[in-house]
């Protein structure tokens, strides 16, 4: 006797080069996927995990003296996903919660009289995204995204440039 059962989840694993307006405007990023209620035939649902790293380095010129200042930014968090199969494409849009934080490290001084200091800083932030993956092979899906960002309960403006542009490729398996 031989039974058949459907897989319940697909996987995916991604991996992203991130874009923004902030400093450091540049950076990487991985997502890790998985489908939920795969018993809906267009309807795509989801969670996902996600990490992004930013960092940058800056020289500083401050009372006759030079520095340089190495800024990381890195961020995580989980959101639910939310797309529709429309052949090759699917558009999805998702919301989540996650963390993020920035360090400042302070290198290199040439006749500075006072050192600065090194910095930490970390913040909870809710996430909203839109975007599209495109299925060239069955395990081969780019996408690109958009991903906007609040660190505040209030509703954003679009003056505040927390929002990033996400082109990456994914593994379906």
């Amino acid at each position: 006797m031989v039974v058949s059962i459907p897989a319940m989840a697909q996987f995916e694993i991604g991996a992203s080069y991130e874009l923004r307006d902030e400093s450091p405007k540049n950076g990487f990023g991985v997502r890790v996927q998985t489908g939920i209620l795969q018993a809906l035939p267009i309807i795509k649902l989801g969670l996902r995990g996600h990490f992004s790293y930013f960092s940058e380095e800056n020289t500083i010129s401050s009372t006759g003296g030079t520095y340089s200042k190495e800024i990381e930014n890195y961020d995580f968090g989980l959101a639910a996903v939310g797309g529709i199969s429309l052949g090759l494409m699917e558009p999805y849009v998702g919301v989540g919660l996650g963390s993020e934080s920035v360090d400042l490290r302070h290198k290199d001084f040439q006749g500075v009289t006072v050192t600065p200091q090194d910095d930490e800083e970390s913040s909870i932030y809710w996430n909203t995204f839109v975007g599209a993956k495109v299925s060239i092979l069955p395990i081969l899906k780019p996408f690109v995204e958009y991903r906007f960002t609040g660190h505040s309960l209030e509703m954003p403006s679009m003056s505040d440039r927390t929002g990033r542009i996400i082109f990456g490729i994914a593994l379906s398996f």
